[in-house]
């Protein structure tokens, strides 16, 4: 059963199954040298999935998280220390446009202090102090405070996702915080040579995209 009504034929269907495709693709691209076509790959799904929003008439606030994602997804796939501070630039964007997007869709604080929602959003304040505290001295200083900065922004993307009542969309959210908490880990806190860091940089890409998906789902089977 598909997700838009029409079926394989409708365009929304056809565009939300080449988006998985292409992440799949990149999947196994995911540890090849870096070139034109692996840069591509990495920017489609995602940005795909911000088209499929603009075309539903979804919310804009949404497609722009998603355009602002794939442009992040583009500038990382170069791997070099100005991709990654460019990369950091565009996702911070990215998770203020969803802060922005939760907030105004959501039911507000009142939501949050219910349980479990409640547990939820303690954990993941929990978490992010934990992670900040662990990265605070493997990164260079200049790191830092952008950093630091990422990580209340997604964590008040989190904390702002579970005042929804979709609970795909706070899955999403879940998964997007654990997914650049691999990410975290892979590139700062692994010793070098470190065989963990296969499965962690596929594990990374497969949550990161699950959760645009789930979120997308979210936004645009609730309408």
């Amino acid at each position: 059963m598909m997700p838009f009504a029409g079926g394989l034929e409708a365009t929304a269907n056809g565009m939300l199954l080449f988006s998985v495709a292409s992440a799949c693709v990149y999947f196994f691209l995911l540890d090849t040298p870096v070139s034109l076509r692996r840069t591509v790959v990495k920017t489609i799904p995602v940005a795909l999935l911000a088209a499929l929003v603009v075309m539903a008439r979804g919310p804009l606030l949404l497609a722009g998280a998603l355009a602002l994602s794939a442009l992040g997804d583009a500038v990382l796939s170069r791997e070099h220390e100005k991709a990654f501070l460019g990369g950091l630039a565009s996702f911070l964007l990215a998770h203020l446009l969803y802060v922005a997007l939760f907030a105004h869709s959501g039911g507000g604080l009142g939501v949050l202090l219910t349980s479990p929602r409640l547990i939820i959003g303690i954990i993941i304040v929990i978490f992010a102090l934990l992670m900040l505290a662990a990265l605070w001295p493997r990164v260079e200083a200049a790191l830092r405070l952008p950093i630091a900065v990422y990580v209340a922004a997604i964590l008040a993307m989190g904390l702002a996702a579970l005042t929804l009542p979709d609970w795909r969309i706070i899955v999403g959210a879940l998964l997007f915080i654990a997914s650049d908490a691999l990410l975290a880990t892979e590139k700062f806190l692994l010793v070098a040579g470190s065989t963990q860091r296969f499965w962690m940089r596929h594990a990374v890409w497969a949550l990161y995209y699950a959760a645009q998906a789930l979120i997308t789902l979210g936004f645009l089977m609730a309408a």
